[in-house]
């Protein structure tokens, strides 16, 4: 007996020991539990809330209407780029079945598709997804109609451009997400877009709006601003007809006309061909053909910078158009022989810088810098301060003039760092060794023949908010000079009746090589060929300014095109804007 009695009181022993260990797990995991609670209900418990709300609540967006675009036809603005209705497909990938929405874009959205699917379902949280933006009204009234569950139907504003090429360097476009690029869209996108609104209310589990609570908030959209462009839509639309018309009887393929008003800064035309299809900017496969070359593009515009060497020396007192200088053809600054383009006997000899002009001889240009430097026989340090200063600071060359739109900015080289400071000068003079924008040109040109003012360029009808700059850099004596040598300068487009009687028309030449492996091209295969010049009624201030350039592999008759094309500009000009004819 008293052996079984040990051995039943030894087997109870570890049972006892396990029921002590699980009352005691239990007791730990309930005070675990209890604590955990505590937590979750006290300390954590605003936080919690937000949790369960965040499940519950509904954000959306509701998108602001872009500004439409406008330019002014026969003095009354018109819409060019506008907005319809659209639509995007949104999903909840909590809620929306992955064949169903797959289902949805193949069968009627799939060039609208925007999204990777697979990519979309991978996130894991996610509870608001875009799939296709930009669906028109049709397609989206036939996914509406297949009442698949959980896709939703969201009204948006597309952009469109009725016009289809019609001035789309200037303009650029809207891409997929709303974001204006390039041109007027990209440069003004801020004001166009507006500010989104948004909404935020309970919803249930398919993301429906329910009741209104104290707690839902409501922002309205602000709209974007409607811009009125100085543009002229038909002086525009002749302009690109006429330079598409010179592309297609040159070698060139590019070409850029700028048209704006010297007395007021404003821009009646900005063209850049080839151009592209706003509405299918996804197509383009060169980048290159979005930008603006009046604007972003710098280059070297050639002679038609000794417009600037002279009007410099011409308003420091130190030449006139009858002084004189003799040509040899060439000059030698820094052990290097820089030559005329034109070098015919009859040129040899003791010229007027009036003919330097309009022979645009480099010596001529040249003989301005020395004349900058008190020293006829050599450039100076005192030159060529004198012309930075007036590139630079009075011309406003080698930085943005302030228009709305984006702008680069260019270079003009220091006159006295770096080496072959004499040189580089001397080619400063006939617009080589420097970087410069078509509208920086064009504005620096203004200035030399409306009287001698240099006016910021505005590409809006109307900016009060514009920060404009009227400086005076020239003396009204200056600007006539230039303007009678300019005029001179196409004495013979008189004689050959391009140029009519009762209007002043004056102009210069640039044909520019082009760098390659960093040195000039000595092959002349390919060249870029500029024109600027003015025309207005005859003895009165010119009314227009008009700069062409034209370029592209092959193109190696120069300046000849881009004047040809000035040509044919001005005299549409004088038809389209009833610019009379005076003293006849």
């Amino acid at each position: 007996m008293p052996r079984n009695n040990y051995k039943k009181q030894n087997n109870n022993g570890p049972t006892k020991h396990r029921l002590n260990i699980l009352k005691n797990l239990a007791l730990i995991a309930l005070a675990i539990i209890v604590v955990r609670l505590f937590f979750i209900q006290i300390i954590e418990h605003n936080a919690w809330v937000a949790k369960a709300n965040e499940q519950h609540t509904l954000l959306e967006a509701i998108t602001a209407k872009r500004g439409e675009i406008y330019m002014m036809d026969h003095g009354e603005p018109v819409a060019i780029v506008l907005n319809q209705t659209a639509y995007q497909i949104v999903i909840d990938p909590t809620v929306t079945q992955k064949e169903d929405i797959e289902k949805v874009v193949n069968t009627y959205a799939k060039e609208y598709q925007t999204a990777d699917i697979d990519e979309i379902y991978s996130q894991e949280g996610l509870r608001y997804a875009i799939v296709a933006k930009n669906i028109p009204r049709a397609i989206a009234e036939k996914i509406a109609e297949s009442e698949t569950p959980a896709v939703w139907l969201k009204k948006t504003n597309q952009r469109v451009y009725p016009e289809g090429e019609f001035a789309s360097g200037l303009l650029g476009f809207v891409n997929n997400d709303g974001v204006g690029q390039y041109g007027v869209e990209g440069s003004l996108n801020k004001a166009l877009a507006g500010e989104n609104g948004l909404i935020k209310t309970t919803s249930d589990i398919n993301n429906v709006a329910l009741s209104i609570g104290k707690d839902n908030v409501k922002i309205p959209a602000k709209d974007g601003q409607n811009i009125i462009l100085s543009i002229d839509r038909s002086l525009e639309k002749g302009t690109e007809e006429l330079a598409s018309e010179a592309i297609n009887n040159t070698a060139a393929t590019n070409a850029s006309v700028l048209i704006l008003n010297p007395n007021n800064g404003k821009v009646l035309t900005m063209a850049n061909l080839p151009n592209y299809n706003p509405n299918e900017y996804s197509s383009v496969t060169d980048a290159a053909i979005f930008n603006n070359y009046v604007t972003d593009v710098p280059y070297e515009p050639a002679s038609i910078c000794k417009n600037f060497a002279f009007s410099a020396a011409i308003n420091e007192g130190k030449m006139t158009p009858d002084t004189t200088f003799f040509n040899q053809h060439y000059e030698v600054v820094d052990d290097w022989k820089i030559w005329n383009a034109e070098q015919r006997s009859s040129l040899y000899g003791t010229l007027t810088m009036r003919d330097a002009l309009y022979w645009s001889l480099n010596t001529g240009s040249i003989h301005a810098l020395k004349l900058l430097g008190d020293d006829p026989t050599h450039i100076n340090q005192q030159g060529r301060e004198k012309l930075f200063d007036y590139y630079y600071n009075k011309f406003r060359l080698g930085h943005t003039t302030g228009v709305e739109l984006n702008e680069a900015e260019g270079f003009i080289p220091d006159p006295n760092e770096g080496w072959g400071r004499d040189s580089t000068y001397a080619n400063l003079t006939f617009g080589q060794n420097l970087s410069i924008t078509m509208l920086q040109t064009a504005t620096a040109f203004s200035a030399v023949v409306n009287g001698g003012t240099w006016r910021t360029p505005s590409i809006l009808e109307d900016n009060p908010t514009q920060e404009r700059v009227e400086d005076k850099i020239l003396s009204d004596e200056t600007s006539a000079m230039m303007r009678e040598m300019l005029i001179h300068n196409r004495s013979y487009k008189v004689r050959q009746g391009i140029d009519r009687a009762g209007y002043d028309i004056g102009g210069k030449s640039g044909t520019a090589q082009v760098i390659r492996n960093g040195a000039y091209d000595d092959s002349f295969a390919e060249l870029v060929g500029s024109y600027i010049g003015f025309v207005g009624t005859s003895g009165e201030m010119p009314s227009y300014v008009i700069m062409v350039k034209m370029w592209g592999e092959g193109q190696s008759i120069g300046s000849g095109d881009a004047m040809s094309l000035f040509d044919k500009i001005s005299n549409y000009m004088i038809d389209y804007m009833k610019i009379k004819p005076g003293g006849v």
